[in-house]
């Protein structure tokens, strides 16, 4: 096949593979911000990408910064760059719902139109600050090298690192969805805002925390990817439509069908880039979706709900 032998094909997949692994964790952190945006809230949040853009300028800043003005925090600055991608997304996000979103619920083609505005003046205002050649962060050491588990086999540590990060936030995120009384206020706003607005739930609060938990998961994502690519005005959004692919195609209101979504199309598009060009992959890919959810538009995993 293509001329490799069955050994080099062997370790093409498996490469391929863990580089899907590293694409799955920036598709899934982004996706599991706008599941619970777009599946819980049913806001078209158009400028979701932008947020992964703040994340990763966020990075750029403290691995600038460190190296510049405190050589011996730069081992340490991209844990911090993590929290930090987290907090200032989070808090952009939460003035954005304040000031924007919450005057737009129930208005999709209205939320739509705004954040993509939205999008656009985030875009300018970061080639603004930070110009528009693309920049990157310089790892740490210990982020640095790989480990060789095989002659022909290349694991990058950095990708191991945000596979552990990813691993722990989703579970954080699971957690406080089904076992915190923030989460039950959630799936009771999203299930019927006016009876959980008689019986004591703030829904304007809770819309405005999800919406920045979202925005702050998006954040991470950034943080991540600049673990794997250089950082842009438009960064974020080339990975927007692939986002919002992974959500519809998981199921809206899934967050099991999220995380299997993310994992398949990441797979796809990592596999099919090795023997094929970039563009070819990702229309194979979309056209695989396409027809699978032409088969079962609700997705890959549906709520049951009670009629």
């Amino acid at each position: 096949m293509g001329g490799y032998s069955l050994t080099e094909l062997k370790s093409i997949l498996v490469m391929q593979g863990f580089n899907g692994l590293s694409l799955f964790c920036v598709l899934l952190l982004m996706a599991l911000g706008l599941a619970i945006i777009f599946g819980q809230m049913g806001v078209i949040n158009m400028a979701h990408g932008e947020f992964l853009t703040i994340g990763a300028y966020t990075t750029y800043v403290l691995s600038t910064a460190s190296a510049k003005y405190a050589p011996w925090f730069h081992n340490y600055y991209f844990l911090f760059a993590v929290v930090a991608s987290f907090v200032i997304a989070a808090a952009v996000g939460y003035a954005v719902e304040l000031l924007l979103i919450r005057q737009l619920y129930r208005r999709p083609l209205d939320t739509l139109l705004a954040t993509w505005g939205l999008s656009l003046i985030m875009q300018q205002t970061f080639r603004s600050i930070f110009g528009a050649k693309e920049v990157s962060a310089t790892l740490p050491d210990w982020l640095m090298g790989s480990l060789k588990p095989t002659e022909n086999i290349d694991i990058p540590i950095n990708g191991l690192f945000v596979m552990g990060i990813t691993i722990v936030l989703t579970g954080v995120l699971v957690f406080l969805l089904f076992r915190s009384r923030w989460g039950l206020g959630v799936r009771a706003t999203m299930q019927n805002r006016e009876m959980a607005g008689a019986v004591g739930i703030n829904t304007q609060k809770v819309d405005r925390m999800t919406f920045a938990l979202g925005c702050g998961f998006a954040g991470i994502a950034g943080a991540a990817f600049t673990t794997i690519g250089s950082t842009g005005p438009t960064s974020g959004s080339l990975y927007i439509v692939d986002t919002f692919l992974v959500v519809v195609f998981g199921g809206a209101q899934s967050l099991v069908g999220t995380i299997a979504s993310a994992f398949t199309i990441a797979q796809a598009q990592s596999t099919t880039e090795f023997f094929l060009t970039g563009s070819v992959a990702k229309v194979l890919t979309l056209s695989a979706v396409i027809i699978i959810l032409m088969l079962r538009p609700q997705g890959l995993v549906s709520l049951k709900v009670r009629r």
